[in-house]
């Protein structure tokens, strides 16, 4: 096989091509990347039609353009493949659906004996990793190559063409159809994530919604700044999000933004996939520029076809021709700077982003033994440019280097931390399970003693202090269950449900020397509440009022009816409360040899909020109160 790549300049095409020679071939592929616009793409696929209607001739526009060791924007290259043992198939495709153009893609090329295809979609609004799924979905071993058609970075609209048929939305393609025909593929990625990982919480196939609970147009604001995500699709292409998928790290670029802050990129994510920025390691390029080269060492080489990212020329322009010299150098070398690229890999088609894919063929069984040693001179300005560039890609990886280390530090941490908390949750939960058996084991041998024997000061004292043990434990229980269990709403009688527990702390009251004064102003008070949170109210109401109250005083317990419900209110000649915003806080006492832990208050606050109940507390010298105000349902 034999490759000629052509610029087309102002002048005929016949006075540039060998027209007369490439029509007595049979086998000729044409490729045409036009850096123009849709109109010169089309008038060039028409005329190559007219002279060249042996040929098969597939078209794209560009973001820029690879003619030999030459790369171009706004030019129109022509690259013309002549193959002696190689049989060639075109077909377009324009479903509607990106999956579906590319199952009928691959079963109008494929052959028995196909050994690749070559395939160009419009750049903005395919989605490329369906479309690349649709041909695997029906052949996944043959090797498949190409790119998303470009517009010069405007995002606006791309064009592709077959023969005469010029599309804006679709693919077009050709296969290679060979027994001699070898094809190898290589790739050179160079672009490195950085700072920390982000986890898509909402995306639709290739449209992210929220990254981190936040737009991704906000997202790429926080972290690249104002004027990239104003400039985005454009700027995003530079500054793509990085996963890793079947063992790759893989570029998503930006394709389209939407006025809800939501971006269509170049192929799909899932909600859950940890994606980080990525950005150009100017010290990789420069000092990996032959490494995509050497696989293709020691082997027999005809043609190169370079389909390479628009990010790749745009990021540094002049480091683009340190990647494109290599392959020229060995064989004739032809491309384009696409949108994104199409690359396969242990039978699996991959879209890329931010890479240079190289195609190398040959139908020659000659093995052509090379190693490209050449050392790219640099002008001095761009090396010293380059130096600095270098210095700072060294310092944005370190930067990251030290940042995951440090967060890989901080998620141990969590972690044990995490662990230290489920370990304490279960002793809880265990010593609380443990705990009521003895306890109710006291009270009811106490009971049964007083029954057989009566009264005794002793038992009393004891009883008493295992109510308040008991109020603990409740508080206790509530604590570790409450997030594991419903607490479903009964009808309620709050006079009833009061009064029995002012019975049950009476005892307790006494052996303080206190009384309680139940007066209720209303018969009833019916609630829907549930009765264990109903509980946690009162009775740690009741227990404080007795351990904060002055000695031979009493502890009056009122209900009455108010318009937005029921009023509770517990009042005592207690001690003045100093900090009343702060009772309410886990663990806050303000006497710090008081009995308890601290939580009773906590949890009673958190009760009230849940249960759309209204707090008061109100304290001087001489008189404490805690008002509830029950309104029923939020």
């Amino acid at each position: 096989m034999k490759t000629y790549n052509y610029v087309l300049t102002e002048d005929s095409i016949t006075n540039t091509i060998d027209i007369l020679y490439l029509s007595s071939k049979t086998d000729v592929l044409i490729q045409v990347f036009c850096g123009v616009d849709g109109e010169a793409l089309k008038k060039t696929m028409h005329e190559l039609h007219l002279l060249l209607p042996n040929a098969v001739c597939i078209g794209t526009t560009t973001d820029g353009e690879i003619q030999e060791h030459h790369v171009s924007t706004k030019k129109t290259v022509v690259s013309i493949s002549v193959f002696e043992k190689t049989s060639i198939k075109s077909t377009f495709v324009n479903t509607g659906n990106s999956f579906q153009n590319g199952v009928s893609l691959a079963h109008n090329l494929l052959e028995d004996n196909t050994k690749l295809i070559i395939t160009f979609s419009d750049g903005t609004s395919t989605n490329g990793e369906e479309f690349l799924k649709g041909i695997e979905s029906v052949d996944n071993k043959v090797m498949v190559a190409g790119g998303m058609a470009g517009d010069n970075g405007n995002f606006v609209q791309t064009f592709i063409a077959q023969g005469n048929n010029i599309l804006q939305k679709g693919a077009v393609g050709i296969s290679l159809n060979s027994d001699e025909l070898t094809v190898q593929n290589n790739y050179s990625f160079n672009w490195s994530p950085i700072g920390l990982e982000h986890k898509i919480d909402k995306v639709e196939a290739n449209r992210v919604y929220s990254i981190d609970g936040t737009t991704p147009i906000d997202f790429y604001a926080k972290y690249l700044g104002e004027d990239v995500a104003n400039a985005l699709p454009a700027t995003g292409i530079e500054f793509p999000l990085i996963i890793e998928k079947n063992g790759m790290k893989v570029a998503r670029a930006v394709l389209a933004k939407h006025p809800d802050g939501s971006l269509c990129f170049a192929g799909n994510l899932n909600v859950g996939d940890s994606v980080r920025l990525g950005f150009g390691n100017a010290e990789m390029i420069i000092d990996q520029s032959n490494d995509s080269l050497k696989k293709f060492y020691e082997s027999s080489v005809e043609t190169f076809f370079l389909y390479s990212c628009m990010a790749r020329r745009r990021y540094i322009p002049e480091l683009i021709n340190v990647e494109v010299e290599p392959f020229a150098s060995i064989a004739p070398t032809a491309g384009f700077f696409t949108y994104a690229e199409f690359f396969h890999h242990k039978n699996r088609n991959e879209l890329l982003n931010q890479t240079l894919t190289a195609i190398a063929l040959s139908e020659s069984k000659k093995h052509n033994i090379f190693h490209y040693n050449k050392t790219i001179k640099l002008s001095q300005e761009f090396s010293e440019y380059a130096t600095t560039v270098k210095a700072l890609t060294h310092l944005i990886q370190q930067s990251s280097q030290d940042l995951e280390e440090q967060a890989k530090r901080l998620d141990e941490q969590k972690q044990f931390s995490q662990k230290l908390l489920a370990q304490h949750k279960l002793f809880m939960r265990h010593t609380i399970h443990e705990t009521i058996t003895p306890l109710s084991v006291i009270m009811n041998n106490i009971e049964l003693y007083e029954l057989e024997h009566g009264k005794n000061n002793y038992l009393s004292n004891i009883e008493a202090a295992m109510k308040n043990v008991f109020n603990i434990y409740d508080d206790l229980s509530y604590l570790v269950k409450k997030n594991q269990r419903e607490y479903p709403k009964h009808t309620i009688d709050l006079v009833d449900f009061v009064r029995n527990r002012i019975e049950f702390f009476e005892q307790l009251a006494t052996q303080a020397n206190l009384h309680f004064e139940f007066l209720p102003k209303v018969s009833s008070a019916t609630l829907g509440f549930n009765e264990t949170k109903l509980q946690r109210i009162i009775d740690n109401n009741l227990t404080n009022a007795i351990k904060y109250t002055k000695e031979n005083a009493g502890i009056r317990v009122s209900i009455e009816k108010k318009s937005e419900g029921y009023l509770l209110q517990i009042l005592s000649a207690s001690i003045h409360i100093q900090n009343p915003e702060k009772i309410f806080e886990a663990y806050y006492r303000e006497k710090s040899n008081a009995e308890g832990f601290g939580l009773g208050l906590s949890l009673v606050k958190q009760i009230c909020e849940e249960q759309n109940v209204t707090i008061e507390v109100s304290s001087n010298e001489k008189t404490t109160s805690f008002s509830y105000l029950f309104k029923g349902e939020k």
